[in-house]
């Protein structure tokens, strides 16, 4: 295998968005991410996922998704991590990523107690969370929720259904989105922390897609929760659910960074290596055209990702443009680059088993998690119209 593939430093971590403490930490998930390749292969995926967690956070990185009280949430680092773990395995960065979706609206808007409870074994490891949000029927529109949460004596009942649910199945703990009628629309739904074990949760068998990811749908049937289960005001919920995604939706850029430079790495190497029409493949001007376009792809999407989270850091700007801007380009390049890296390599690019076919498999949902790319040219075309895009 080339260096290109397999030493994961690459020269725009060096760049100023980057502190030092920012280079190490990169070096420190890349060692990681390679070491974890080579544990013994468990059996079970529910118990395959568990145990990643259980990794990370005895590696101490889920503390970047979950800092001390009152520390600042370092997106840098964030997307740094989810990059570097994307390049070496998917499923390693969907199991970080959701330690933070499923624990970051009790870190703003929990009660001590809910904070008390809940994060320690989350930053640990040793708990995994989950974030139902998802509806059969209401796709990106949080708005049109449907799951109820009636307040009775004492708490809550819920009732509805929800899908897509990432770790839906083994997670110990799920924030789930309800109306609970304020309001119509997002001004009428509240989130509230609902435990696995809760009698009137149930999870159904694990949804297939077309990349192993751990995900299924849940129903909630009279399920009574206590009062103390509302996390934030109730009839806010949707202000308490989006501040997740303003968050990470520049790491999902990353994560886009992540795949297409391991897209372009296996590119690199089929046409350094394979003869085509009496010389490398390298040689063609098609292919160094086709490759340079990749390139481009790569460098103007990380620059993309790593802007927003300098924004955030530095700035202190956390108005969303930046955010679905990043996530927009970075999701639609990394396609567009490992769709190349197919071509490039041909029927081996299309055969089950090629590491770049299963990278195509990872990068088409990009597309959709954590707001559709129509959802983000939407976000980004409001602000640009409203004036209040900064630079």
């Amino acid at each position: 295998m080339s260096e290109a593939v397999t030493d994961q430093h690459w020269a725009l971590w060096d760049w100023p968005f980057f502190e030092p403490r920012h280079h190490e930490l990169a070096k420190a998930v890349t060692a990681w991410a390679q070491a974890e390749h080579h544990k013994a292969e468990i059996a079970d995926f529910s118990e395959k996922c568990r145990a990643i967690v259980a990794s990370l956070g005895a590696a101490d990185f889920l503390k970047y998704l979950i800092p001390d009280e009152g520390a600042p949430f370092d997106v840098r680092s964030l997307c740094l991590i989810r990059e570097a773990l994307t390049y070496e395995e998917a499923l390693f960065d969907a199991m970080f990523t959701m330690q933070g979706i499923g624990t970051l609206a009790i870190q703003n808007y929990g009660t001590p107690e809910q904070k008390q409870r809940y994060l320690p074994r989350c930053r640990s490891g040793e708990a995994v969370a989950a974030f139902a949000l998802t509806e059969p029927d209401g796709g990106s529109d949080v708005a049109a929720t449907t799951t109820t949460a009636e307040r009775v004596a004492g708490g809550w009942v819920l009732n509805g259904a929800k899908t897509l649910i990432s770790n839906a199945g083994f997670a110990d703990h799920y924030l789930v989105i309800a109306r609970t009628g304020e309001a119509p629309g997002s001004r009428g739904l509240s989130v509230f922390l609902v435990d696995a074990d809760t009698p009137g949760l149930e999870c159904s068998d694990p949804i297939e897609f077309i990349a192993e990811h751990p995900a299924a749908s849940m129903t909630f049937t009279d399920c009574r929760i206590p009062a103390d289960a509302l996390i934030g005001e109730a009839g806010q919920g949707f202000k308490v659910a989006m501040g997740a995604f303003d968050i990470f939706r520049p790491s999902v850029g990353a994560a886009g960074v992540g795949l297409a430079r391991r897209a372009m790495g296996e590119a690199l190497k089929r046409a350094r290596a394979r003869e085509l029409f009496g010389k490398k493949m390298g040689e063609l001007q098609g292919v160094q055209m086709g490759l340079a376009d990749m390139a481009s792809d790569i460098d103007t999407a990380a620059l993309t990702v790593y802007r927003a989270a300098w924004v955030h850091d530095v700035r202190g700007d956390a108005t969303p443009y930046h955010a679905c801007m990043a996530k927009l380009v970075a999701s639609e390049a990394a396609g567009r680059v490992v769709d190349r890296a197919v071509q490039l390599c041909g029927g081996a690019g299309v055969t089950r088993g090629n590491l770049v076919e299963k990278l195509y498999r990872e990068a088409r949902p990009m597309r959709i998690y954590e707001g559709a790319s129509e959802v983000q040219k939407l976000v980004v075309g409001r602000h640009l119209i409203a004036g209040k895009m900064r630079g």
